[in-house]
């Protein structure tokens, strides 16, 4: 498996976004051109299928952020508890989800003090990626 670092560690699969939400705006499109098209006696089916597109259009947008919400609390709960082992404490209550979520890429030798030091001084998740010197690979992130 390629080495992962701060270039490289993003996922975006170009498959489902561009395959899955190209066939989604066809059909949305298809569907509203069928119901200003469509004589009275076809008005019911075709709205029902224009709203089954739009139902598909929400799932595809929703179920992304759903999992990636699962996900988030998981890396919370996993950090949580390998601050807690390196330190014996508690992780510092200002740290925000989107700093440990970034943190989760840093090694054992430098993750408590980025912790600290991102709660100190409010860095944003990019500031903490471009500050890890060790980077620890996350390759299960959806």
């Amino acid at each position: 498996m390629k080495e992962q670092n701060l270039k490289n560690h993003t996922r975006i699969h170009k498959g489902y976004l561009l395959v899955t939400g190209f066939a989604l705006l066809a059909l949305i499109i298809g569907a509203a051109r069928n119901v200003m098209d469509t004589e009275d006696s076809n008005l019911y089916s075709a709205s029902l299928i224009l709203l089954a597109s739009l139902i598909l259009l929400s799932i595809f947008l929703y179920a992304r952020s759903f999992a990636l919400k699962a996900q988030d609390r998981a890396i919370r709960a996993e950090e949580n508890l390998r601050f807690f082992i390196l330190t014996g404490k508690r992780m510092e209550p200002r740290i925000t989800i989107q700093q440990i979520i970034a943190l989760r890429f840093a090694g054992d030798e430098e993750f408590p003090s980025l912790v600290q030091k991102a709660a100190d001084e409010g860095w944003s998740a990019k500031e903490i990626k471009t500050r890890i010197r060790n980077w620890k690979a996350d390759h299960y992130r959806v």
